[in-house]
């Protein structure tokens, strides 16, 4: 359940929209007047922003903690789409939709967003078109995530696609410097996005840890070699 956060003021929404990439460049008055009609609003872990379906109330700006946007199937198995964290937007294609949400959004983390309404976000495009241009620009980012989640998945094992989560979270991926990488979210969550299953991706990480390519501390990955991780990547892939 969502409850307002008074403390939320205006000066404190305007810098929150500012953060956020769907607004880079806009102008102080455009924030400014959404600042005014947003709604500022504050979820505990576990509290649902709104489920599959459901009536589209407008999209939101994280300003701080996490949510995670995800599908269940008919079986009941979840799938992440993606984990959004302070300075990023969602939900903004509900904008141009009737059918409500395609999807349903959890805090994965306490978190306090700006709810932007719908009806007054879309008067202010008419006046405002330019903003939309830049709605367009968000959306397209979203979608190359959602091609790149859908790419992840053919990937034959829950291995394979463990190696090229971290492969791609590696700075040099190609080099054979030790890296470290801090997982933004709890191992539930990275299984469902990855297609598997909490025990599964223990598994993997164990494999991986006795294959002696990373270490594991707490929320810590080390790579070893990220090299070496890459060229296990090309090995699992069949040397593409």
């Amino acid at each position: 359940m969502n409850h307002e956060w008074t403390a939320f003021g205006g000066a404190a929404r305007v810098n929150t929209l500012r953060c956020c990439q769907l607004f880079a460049g806009a102008a102080t008055e455009d924030l400014q007047t959404i600042a005014e009609f947003s709604h500022p609003v504050s979820f505990k872990k576990g509290d649902f922003l709104f489920r599959e379906g459901e009536p589209s109330r407008g999209f939101y700006v994280v300003q701080s903690g996490a949510i995670n946007l995800h599908r269940v199937n008919p079986s009941g198995k979840e799938q992440v789409l993606s984990v959004f964290r302070a300075g990023d937007s969602f939900a903004e294609a509900t904008l141009a939709m009737e059918t409500g949400y395609p999807a349903q959004a959890c805090a994965i983390e306490s978190a306090v967003l700006l709810q932007i309404p719908k009806n007054d976000f879309i008067a202010l495009l008419r006046k405002r078109p330019e903003l939309a241009l830049r709605m367009l620009g968000a959306m397209s980012q979203h979608l190359r995530v959602l091609v790149g989640l859908l790419d992840d998945l053919q990937l034959k094992d829950a291995e394979t696609r463990m190696v090229h989560w971290l492969v791609k979270r590696c700075p040099k991926p190609i080099s054979s410097k030790p890296c470290t990488i801090e997982l933004d979210r709890p191992k539930r969550i990275l299984a469902s996005e990855m297609g598997t299953t909490g025990e599964t991706l223990s598994r993997t990480l164990a494999k991986l840890k006795k294959l002696k390519l990373i270490g594991v501390k707490g929320k810590s990955i080390q790579i070893a070699s990220p090299h070496a991780l890459h060229a296990l990547l090309q090995k699992n892939l069949g040397g593409c």
